[in-house]
């Protein structure tokens, strides 16, 4: 069994199941509106001039690592970004989350998709990488991240978010070539975002598959497998290890395993060591305290983080993390109480 070298980083080790101590530790969401000092910056910024703007991107993403010490840090952006320059309109609604007010309907509307050159259209996520990157430390990596082809193509078809996903099943079944041409269109682009985070330093990635549990394990393999596993075949080439998470995927985790990932992320629907048992220990874990649970009184949310480290049964290959991403009004100081308590308890 691998054993990771002193003084690299806990996050990289464990990504590749070699024995670390402690227990690496991110969150999901981790730079976002429940600190103090990013709400200082939105009150001037909005959030897609943040993202355009390299050296607040930055500050942004940097943030959370000093305030919190957690053991990564991930470049502040949003999953939808790669389909404004295809020629999609995105906003960003205050209390309602993004909206792009020209989605995709039809056959017609996948057709007029451009194909830009992504990586250069959104040079500015890279060199907000690189800026991170040059101000870490090596023991802390940058995490670079997208959106998975359906979780992208389903926020392009509803419009924003949505609770059955309609849309995008009516065009899924009643359009399956046109579906298949947009999901094509999305791994080329996503593929290609990706890479060019990891030429400007990221040296993890993570694709984030978050509505991939709407799906039956059926219409996940039918539909929507063979473009996921492209996309991690392409990221196979980068070199990096790759975290493939997914939210309410109980059901869908052996697909997710057999479509990619070194690393499987678990939301808090089911327990750690369940899941990992059901992805494979030859692969490593990401998860998964219930985002809710950083609200609980102290001695509560102890007794969650416990629980998790002692489902993990010291194993080569678990990164602590959440089963989603931090909510807006997450006390600060219990954030950091769990980084704290993680550390300690895997020293």
């Amino acid at each position: 069994m691998a054993v990771s070298v002193p003084g690299a980083s806990t996050l990289l080790s464990a990504a590749r199941r070699e024995v670390t101590r402690p227990t690496p530790v991110w969150f999901m969401r981790q730079a976002g509106r429940y600190l103090p000092e990013y709400r200082a910056i939105r009150e001037k910024h909005t959030l897609l001039g943040i993202c355009a703007n390299p050296q607040l991107a930055a500050e942004v993403t940097l943030q959370p690592v000093w305030r919190l010490g957690v053991d990564a840090a991930i470049v502040f952006a949003d999953i939808l970004l790669p389909l404004v320059p295809m020629g999609l309109d995105l906003a960003f609604v205050e209390g309602e989350g993004p909206l792009l007010r020209n989605p995709i309907r039809s056959p017609a509307d996948i057709a007029r998709l451009g194909e830009t050159d992504v990586a250069n259209a959104l040079a500015p996520v890279s060199e907000a990488v690189r800026l991170v990157r040059a101000a870490l430390p090596p023991t802390v990596p940058v995490i670079g991240f997208a959106g998975a082809p359906f979780t992208v193509a389903s926020y392009a078809i509803e419009g924003g978010s949505s609770r059955h996903f309609v849309e995008t099943k009516r065009l899924m079944y009643e359009h399956p070539d046109a579906w298949n041409a947009l999901l094509a269109k999305l791994v080329r682009v996503l593929g290609e975002y990706l890479a060019a985070q990891v030429e400007a330093g990221a040296e993890v990635l993570q694709v984030f598959d978050s509505w991939a549990g709407v799906l039956s394990p059926s219409d996940y393999r039918r539909y929507v497998f063979p473009h996921t596993r492209a996309l991690f075949v392409q990221l196979g080439l980068l070199g990096v290890p790759v975290i493939h998470f997914g939210v309410n995927t109980g059901e869908l985790l052996p697909l997710l395993v057999e479509a990619g990932g070194d690393v499987i992320g678990l939301d808090w629907r089911l327990g750690l060591d369940d899941g990992w048992k059901r992805i494979g220990f030859e692969r490593g874990v990401q998860g998964n305290l219930d985002p809710v649970a950083l609200f609980a009184p102290a001695a509560e949310l102890e007794k969650r983080v416990r629980d998790i480290i002692a489902r993990a049964e010291g194993r080569p290959g678990h990164i602590f993390n959440l089963g989603h991403g931090l909510l807006p009004a997450t006390p600060v100081d219990a954030v950091r109480r769990v980084v704290d308590l993680v550390h300690s308890l895997t020293a």
